[in-house]
């Protein structure tokens, strides 16, 4: 079948149906931008019109063995099978947001424990009150390495210090807040 090219698509749909690969290639390649274009304009992304125009091709091949074309073109038969694959891929994504949600909203609590809110309130107001307490080197050190995630060496030079400086004070202060912790629990 050589001449696939130029015979119209009567004659390529017949003969893919027959199971030429050949014929299908020549409508694949004929069709699939129109294709990718709709399946674009009907999903909105890229990746996800590619997957249409796959899904649509692949319809159209377990398909074609039993289609009678009613014109002379495929690509009006393309683009039914193509809308129907894009909705179905529409409410199959909005149907797994839907279940994200649900999902989402399972693990949420049901109640609201105000009790473990007023010590965990507390537990923070005595960490604040132990790092007021620090010298400001101390606070400066507790800020950089605990709040801001700074490494010991960072901070080190952004207070011109030492690298051990930083570490033990670090320890120290770590050492206090563990005590607060404790004491507060």
């Amino acid at each position: 079948m050589a001449d696939d090219e130029s015979q119209g698509d009567g004659a390529l749909v017949a003969a893919a149906a027959g199971g030429s690969e050949l014929a299908f290639r020549t409508l694949y390649r004929a069709y699939v931008r129109p294709v990718y274009w709709l399946a674009h304009g009907l999903v909105g992304n890229p990746a996800d019109a590619e997957e249409v125009t796959q899904e649509t091709f692949l319809v159209a091949w377990r398909k074609l063995p039993g289609l009678k074309l009613a014109g002379d073109s495929l690509l009006p038969w393309l683009a039914t099978v193509c809308r129907y694959q894009a909705a179905n891929r529409v409410r199959r994504q909005r149907r797994d947001r839907e279940h994200q949600a649900g999902v989402a909203d399972e693990t949420l609590p049901a109640t609201v424990d105000v009790e473990q809110q007023i010590v965990d309130g507390e537990l923070a107001d005595a960490i604040l009150r132990e790092v007021a307490g620090l010298s400001p080197l101390d606070r400066d050190i507790f800020r950089l390495c605990a709040a801001e995630g700074y490494a010991y060496e960072a901070a080190a030079a952004e207070l011109g210090v030492t690298h051990g400086v930083v570490r033990n004070r670090l320890s120290r202060i770590r050492t206090r807040l563990r005590t607060v912790v404790k004491e507060s629990t």
